[in-house]
């Protein structure tokens, strides 16, 4: 009786054990196909950082080469500012040239020489008095020409202040035109830099939700290599058992065949008989099977 306990008990721990093995198996395989998942949806999302880092270079490029232009036209603006203002200086410089008396001047010089031609002509005077006259003559004259000159000179000055003034005047309008298409470089080149700024944004949103599901899928996978590994001990503990329980029928199987050959060499020896049919009816009460 207390063999058939022990022999029931055995049975249900083998059955216990192999179903929790199943469960472990189940287990593990159901965690492998949600680290599948997982590893799909972080490649999923690998594969839209390439996509982002792509538009990224593409729009950097895009940037660089508008604020690359703005700086070509920014300099040019910059050289036609500069001109403009050279040109203003060297007008100032030339407008203090300007004598705005001049014309008077070489009148009164033109009257003084006729009144002293006049006087030579028309005076008695000595020799020295005469010399005199005519040194003064030839000083008003030199001074006369000098003057009408520096007049001639002024005429064509105020023609060069007038063609400065249109060229400043151009150079301003040329400058504000370059102005204006720096302008729109500029504004073109902060539209490139923000949409880069919310790509980088979105790269890094990205990286972090892939690097979580890998970090889950990494937690899953051991998880799942744990019930694997249970697995796989406890496989080996069945098979030890199932194994204890072959050889255990099989040395019955062997101590059975042995007695009925001791059974059949003492048929005919009582006293030995006796003993074997002692021994024969402790078998059956084992629920082994007699073969004489």
């Amino acid at each position: 009786m207390a063999d058939e306990t022990s022999k029931n008990k055995d049975i249900e721990q083998l059955k216990n054990a192999e179903k929790k093995y199943q469960s472990y198996i189940e287990r593990r395989n159901e965690l492998n196909g949600l680290a599948k998942v997982l590893r799909e949806e972080r490649d999923m999302l690998n594969a839209k950082h390439k996509e982002i880092r792509e538009t990224m270079d593409k729009t950097k490029k895009e940037r660089d080469e508008l604020v690359k232009k703005m700086k070509e036209h920014k300099e040019i603006r910059n050289k036609l500012q500069q001109q403009a203002k050279q040109i203003i200086e060297a007008r100032r410089q030339k407008k203090g040239e300007v004598f705005k008396n001049l014309p008077l001047r070489v009148e009164e010089l033109k009257a003084d020489v006729q009144m002293l031609e006049y006087r030579q002509e028309t005076v008695v005077m000595s020799s020295a008095e005469e010399n005199e006259l005519i040194d003064k003559i030839r000083e008003k004259k030199i001074d006369y020409e000098r003057t009408k000159k520096q007049m001639d000179e002024q005429k064509l000055l105020e023609i060069d202040i007038s063609d400065k003034d249109n060229a400043i005047t151009e150079l301003f309008k040329k400058a504000d035109e370059q102005h204006e298409i720096v302008q729109k470089f500029y504004n073109e080149s902060q539209k490139k830099h923000k949409q880069y700024i919310e790509l980088v944004r979105e790269l890094s949103v990205q990286i972090n939700e892939s690097n979580k599901k890998h970090e889950q899928f990494i937690e899953i996978k051991n998880e799942a290599q744990r019930n694997h590994e249970k697995a796989v001990e406890l496989r080996s503990r069945i098979i030890s058992i199932r194994g204890e329980k072959r050889k255990q029928r099989e040395d019955a199987k062997r101590a059975i065949i042995e007695q009925n050959k001791m059974a059949r060499s003492a048929v005919l020896d009582e006293k030995k008989l006796g003993e074997i049919a002692d021994k024969s009816v402790l078998a059956l009460k084992k629920g082994q099977k007699i073969t004489l």
